[in-house]
């Protein structure tokens, strides 16, 4: 048990001694005070917010104290109003906002951003090594920012919580995309998913048996849709019937059944993820030039270069576009859609780490016990602390282990 957390207990333990029982309800400070900071967010259509006005509830009732730039949760539908009645602290000066001593937001900071920043301040955001320019992290250095890149936070399981729950969103989302310009509105087949007395369902190919593929074949079925998935491991095929629980059309990456599924099917969904660099183009541009008309294709994995051949980026203003007379859909951030839902997945990950960090002392003592949040800091206290980072754009690289066992 940590020093700080051990004398906080006595101290309370003392004051439960000499006071009246009315008074022990009005004990509920606590010596490691946070100071968080939500900023709005001004990446391009990132609608999310990092914590809902529940979840400053119960950081404030914590004895922590938050701060929220005016309008932050508007695109999410939170307004302010929502978070000032749960304690927070609402200013139109962004500057205000960057003087907290915990920044947590959903897009990397610019630049101008951590221009605000002061040194030692603690970074929880997304880090998206895609986009990534050294620029960024010489700036976070400079400042001895301790970071922690959201994507790598692991739970007890060893799963990656932030991306496990928004392929969860993304996959559910993208078959209503599909549902949505299948539909005569959009200029689509004038088709609904599911299959009705007489009438043969709609077919879907999906391909990628991950999390995100899961999703999509879960709430296809549900909605009474022909699902076929397609992915190159035998292993998750598996994993995804057991989970499933019921039996679905399941194949490995077989050139002549994929084109065959595909230009019969009325929805593809590409869910295909690299672990580094650019996701595979599965499909190429001949298969969908053979795919029926108004089909529709949706590109789950387009952030990371997308895996059919005829995609390039949408946004949620002008998300499709036609090739081949096939709508495709190439929205790289779909769980923006849903910003609201979204938001809440993400504040039940946020705020147990925030609250962990209050009630055991620091972030320092919280990187030591807990080797999900240790895996997933990039940057503590001026040094580079990711392998992968450090050999990626040739800069000096120092063990976490090592440096927070140094500050024991």
């Amino acid at each position: 048990m940590a020093t700080g957390l051990r004398e906080g207990m006595a101290s309370i333990a003392q004051k439960g001694l000499i006071q009246p029982k009315e008074a022990l309800s009005e004990i509920n400070k606590k010596n490691n005070s946070l100071y968080i900071g939500i900023p709005k967010e001004i990446s391009f259509q990132e609608n999310r917010i990092a914590l809902t006005p529940l979840s400053v509830a119960l950081l404030v009732h914590n004895g922590h104290k938050v701060i929220i730039e005016a309008g932050a949760g508007v695109a999410a539908n939170f307004c302010d109003n929502d978070y000032s009645e749960q304690g927070a602290r609402i200013t139109f000066n962004k500057k205000e906002v960057f003087e907290a001593d915990i920044i947590v937001k959903i897009a990397p900071p610019t630049i101008e951003e951590i221009a605000l920043m002061h040194k030692g301040q603690t970074l929880i955001s997304a880090l998206q090594m895609g986009e990534l320019k050294v620029s960024y992290l010489k700036a976070l250095l400079n400042k001895k920012i301790n970071a922690i890149c959201f994507e790598n936070i692991r739970d007890e399981g060893n799963i990656l919580s932030v991306v496990r729950s928004m392929s969860e969103i993304v996959g559910s989302t993208s078959i209503l995309i599909a549902a949505e310009y299948l539909s005569n509105v959009t200029g689509g087949k004038g088709l609904m998913l599911g299959g009705f007395t007489g009438v043969p369902p709609t077919e879907i190919v999906i391909l990628g048996a991950g999390t995100v593929g899961e999703y999509a074949a879960r709430t296809a079925i549900s909605l009474g849709a022909e699902v076929k998935v397609f992915d190159s491991s035998l292993y998750r095929l598996r994993r995804l019937q057991n989970n499933l629980g019921t039996r679905v059309f399941t194949s490995v990456m077989q050139p002549i059944v994929l084109e065959k599924a595909i230009i019969t099917c009325d929805v593809v969904i590409g869910a295909i993820r690299a672990l580094h660099g650019r996701s595979p183009c599965i499909v190429m541009e001949e298969t969908v030039a053979r795919m029926k008309p108004n089909s529709v294709v949706i590109d789950v994995s387009i952030d990371q270069g997308g895996c059919f051949e005829t995609s390039k980026v949408t946004n949620h203003k002008d998300p499709v576009f036609r090739k081949h007379d096939v709508i495709h859909y190439c929205v790289p951030n779909i769980a923006s859609r849903v910003p609201r839902t979204a938001s809440y997945a993400l504040t039940n990950i946020f705020t147990p780490i925030l609250v962990d960090i209050g009630d055991m002392g620091g972030l320092m003592n919280v990187v030591w016990s807990k080797p999900g949040i240790r895996e997933a800091l990039y940057i503590y206290q001026g040094h580079l602390t990711s392998k992968d980072l450090a050999a990626m754009f040739n800069l000096p690289f120092k063990d976490i282990e090592l440096l927070v066992a140094a500050n024991q």
